[in-house]
């Protein structure tokens, strides 16, 4: 596969990627968080399932690894789902994809503590810059919050889910691919839900009627932001590596803004312009001057 086709992989996961802020806000009109989370994991799990099984990728878990898949995939999807999707709930889609971005500006110290990798002053320095820039969106001038405290609580509770998440998943996918590492995880991830879900939701979603627009947002979340977008993005990183694919992550916020703008209604204010950016090139910066060997990537 040629360079350029990866690029473009990249930025078709981004796309997607993107655009499951805007479609999760779509769903949450009739449905929950929680059911959201809980069809939208049950759907990639079906989605992952057929298609390993079909190109032969699906391998069992071994028992030495269970709990290592157990607890990889309570920190995600399982948390990671709970302050994403109730943090998109109570702020907006563009400000929840601008924090969550700031993912690859925290993983760095994670890898520090847990494999001793150096740490660059352009780390520290990214992560002052991307927090000045969530600053300029969510306070005012007069340091007051523009948005639901709770709502950017939970949205960082996803960020320092994913980062720990990495941790685990560097372990397993030393033994394991990723189509194989997704679909697991993805079925645990369901299975963690499914007890909230009967008990809270369950009773209510028999009576719910919703209309085309929030099943086929459902659909499209299921399938292309959790199933398609991870397979595409997994070729990524194998071709690019983890430091450079991870760049395209800041095309999401960027995605989310336009599209919420266009399809939302939200506001496209010049703070908000300026407060992404800020948080973009705090991001670009914690990862100058980094290096991975890339590899060829084999489909």
């Amino acid at each position: 596969m040629k360079k350029f086709h990866i690029h473009i992989l990249a930025f078709i996961s981004m796309f997607f990627w993107g655009m499951s802020y805007v479609w999760s806000k779509i769903v949450f009109e009739v449905y929950s968080p929680l059911t959201t989370i809980f069809f939208r994991l049950l759907i990639s799990f079906a989605v992952l399932f057929l298609f390993g099984y079909v190109i032969g990728q699906l391998k069992p878990v071994q028992k030495k690894d269970r709990w290592l898949f157990i607890g990889s995939a309570f920190l995600n999807p399982f948390l990671y789902f709970v302050g994403e999707n109730y943090g998109l709930s109570l702020v907006s889609a563009s400000l929840s994809s601008i924090i969550v971005s700031t993912i690859p500006v925290f993983a760095p110290f994670a890898a520090y503590y847990f494999f001793k990798e150096r740490l660059r002053p352009l780390n520290l320095i990214g992560l002052i810059i991307s927090f000045t820039g969530l600053l300029v969106i969510i306070l005012n001038d007069k340091f007051q919050l523009l948005a639901n405290p709770l709502g950017i609580a939970l949205l960082f509770l996803a960020v320092f889910s994913a980062v720990f998440y990495v941790v685990a998943l560097k372990k397993l996918t030393q033994q394991y691919n990723p189509v194989t590492i997704i679909t697991w995880q993805n079925m645990l991830g369901s299975l963690f839900f499914l007890p909230f879900f009967l008990f809270i939701d369950g009773p209510s979603f028999v009576t719910i009627r919703p209309g085309i627009l929030p099943i086929v947002s459902l659909l499209m979340l299921g399938i292309f932001a959790s199933s398609v977008a991870y397979v595409l993005y997994t070729y990524v990183v194998k071709y690019l590596g983890v430091i450079k694919s991870s760049l395209y992550t800041n095309l999401i916020p960027v995605f989310t803004v336009v599209f919420s703008f266009y399809l939302l209604g939200e506001q496209f204010t010049a703070r908000k312009i300026i407060g992404m950016t800020v948080v973009i090139i705090g991001v670009v910066l914690s990862e100058i001057g980094k290096t991975e060997p890339s590899q060829k990537l084999k489909i």
